[in-house]
């Protein structure tokens, strides 16, 4: 009873092995656990389409966001023609104001 036991020193030959072990050992074990899982696939809580329409094809979903996006973008372009052009009118107004003041001034 009067060994000790005494700290070994590990080469870094032997830590570099130990890792290796140790992320081969996760890479085999972490979708072993993952497979075991006993979660369900989340639903949605509301449905995306009503029931009392059939399921879409994908290409009809995908003419649906296409359609969306057109509709979209034309009432942005819309509202930048309306801007522009109220920048232009006040614009023009407010030189004519400043060009009556001036020839007043004459």
């Amino acid at each position: 009873m009067d060994q000790r036991s005494e700290p070994k020193r590990v080469s870094r030959r032997k830590a570099f092995a130990l890792f290796g072990y140790a992320a081969a050992f996760a890479v085999v074990a972490s979708p072993a656990v993952l497979m075991v899982s006993p979660a369900e696939a989340q639903t949605s809580t509301t449905p995306a389409t009503p029931a009392t329409e059939a399921p879409k094809s994908g290409t009809e979903r995908r003419q649906e966001r296409r359609t969306g996006r057109a509709e979209r973008r034309q009432e942005r372009r819309t509202g930048r023609a309306e801007r522009r052009e109220e920048r232009r009118t006040g614009r023009e107004e407010r030189r004519d104001a400043r060009a009556g003041t001036t020839e007043q001034k004459k």
